[in-house]
């Protein structure tokens, strides 16, 4: 039988045994409090549970609904008792309009993992949830989860809008071959892309009334691998009307979220170009992408944007990140928008690198290591993820990084390299943004030599202690 819920009032004081004072009594007396101000707010949807330090109200907790004018009384009340730092867990996005709100009436706030609020089991309610997230604050035993400022926050939510609009037209794009799969054009056996300039002109075609084959395969680009007789062939089906239908739908769809995607693009580069100039004049190296024939230009990639994102980058932060193999316009912008450019709030590269969940994890208890010492922790970091794509990338490249991803992949295996390269792309970035200096890339011959010097170390090294030493052959 489900068990009924209390109704509560959404401003009013709480009445149930949670409005006693309450009693520290789950730490040491000797634990220093650190932050006397402190409240914590356990986040729902329909309600927010708020406790604060004993002695500062009649009441130490109470529950606020989720309506902008709750929000207000809960800051107001919070400031008549005297609070100035709010810790909060991170529920979903219900947290968001609390902490954008509570942080622009000044109070200081941290979000906080749900993972590091853990509660006593067997004592699971929103009272207690609150209550606890209080005293841990106050003792200083929470930890902020990452946010950037508030500039880089505002790209980074443009960054997210504008992949959701990519998953959403390929989406469509699915339902279009689909179609065309249903009346038997195979058209995406012929060509590459059914988005492309060819396979638009074949689509809007059809659904204009064209069925001749041949002259719809003379709609090909001049740079279709495929001859106009064998896509002609691929255009023999059956044309019926609901599938017809359907891929004119799946196509205006497409194209409604192709308009779209420009118009975020639009905000994007707007808020690219109010960011600080940090190039101090340096003029932007040259495109490592850039072919080597004079006057050709490089191969833009899928769903790029319109504007020179290379440009705009290289004057928000001042260095190339591009420069870095496997580290193209997107994913760099991707990574500033998830990071931003002030390295300051890691110490070392190390710190960075485990906040990316890029280096094994440390389980180990009674003397064993539980785990793999190989075994990242689970995250679902949208940097890390960008920086295996990255590291993705290097398999057959020409590079030192390419060489050193090869390597491990003999090793360890293709998901281990990955993870291994992606960390070492992680070291360059936080070099380069923080320190300003530029990737120079010494190439695979380059790091095979000194690979094999340092076996060559090695292998003498232990020579030497078993009494025996290495002589090269034909000496």
């Amino acid at each position: 039988m489900a068990r009924r819920r209390q109704k509560k009032t959404s401003t009013g004081p709480h009445r149930s045994r949670a409005g006693t004072p309450v009693e520290n009594a789950r730490f040491p007396k000797n634990l220093e409090q650190i932050n006397h101000h402190a409240a914590g707010i356990d986040i729902g949807s329909r309600e927010h549970y708020v406790a604060i330090p004993a002695g500062r109200d009649s009441v130490v907790v109470r529950s606020f609904g989720t309506f902008t004018a709750d929000l207000h009384a809960l800051a107001d009340w919070l400031q008549q008792c005297g609070i100035t730092t709010i810790a909060m867990e991170s529920t979903g996005v219900y947290w968001i309009p609390v902490f954008e709100l509570l942080e622009s009436r000044g109070f200081e706030v941290k979000l906080v993992q749900p993972a590091r609020l853990k509660n006593v089991p067997g004592r699971k309610t929103d009272v207690l949830d609150c209550q606890w997230i209080q005293q841990l604050h106050t003792y200083g035993l929470l930890e902020g989860s990452f946010r950037p400022d508030e500039e880089v926050a505002v790209l980074r939510s443009y960054l997210r809008q504008r992949d959701r609009m990519v998953q959403l037209a390929a989406e469509h794009i699915q339902h279009m071959q689909k179609a065309l799969t249903e009346m038997n054009v195979q058209l995406h056996h012929v060509i590459d892309d059914i988005t492309g300039t060819t396979g638009l002109r074949i689509l809007d075609a059809i659904l204009a009334g064209e069925r001749n084959t041949l002259r719809l395969a003379e709609l090909r680009h001049w740079n279709c691998k495929n001859h106009v007789e064998t896509i002609a062939l691929a255009l023999e089906g059956t044309w019926r009307e609901e599938h017809l239908f359907a891929l004119q739908q799946a196509l205006d769809s497409y194209r409604f979220y192709q308009q779209k995607l420009l118009e975020v693009d639009r905000r994007i580069e707007a808020c690219l170009q109010a960011f600080e100039d940090r190039s101090e004049g340096r003029e932007l190296p040259q495109d490592p992408r850039a072919p080597k024939k004079p006057g050709s230009k490089p191969r833009k990639q899928k769903n790029e944007p319109a504007f020179d994102c290379r440009a705009l980058l290289h004057r928000m932060t001042g260095v190339d990140l591009t420069a870095i193999n496997g580290i193209g316009p997107m994913i760099a912008l991707g990574l500033i928008s998830e990071i931003g450019t002030d390295m300051s709030k890691w110490p070392s590269e190390n710190h960075f690198s485990s906040w990316l969940t890029l280096c094994p994890g440390n389980h180990r208890t009674g003397g064993k290591q539980h785990k793999s010492k190989t075994q990242t922790r689970t995250s679902s970091n949208r940097a890390a993820h960008l920086l295996r794509l990255a590291a993705q990338s290097l398999w057959k490249v020409d590079c030192a990084l390419g060489a050193y991803f090869r390597r491990m992949k003999a090793r360890r295996g293709t998901p281990k390299a990955i993870v291994a390269t992606a960390h070492k792309l992680a070291r360059f970035v936080y070099r380069m943004l923080k320190d300003g200096t530029a990737f120079e890339d010494r190439g695979a011959k380059w790091y095979e030599a000194q690979f094999r010097e340092r076996q060559l170390q090695g292998l003498c090294s232990k020579a030497k202690e078993l009494g025996f030493a290495l002589i090269p052959v034909g000496t």
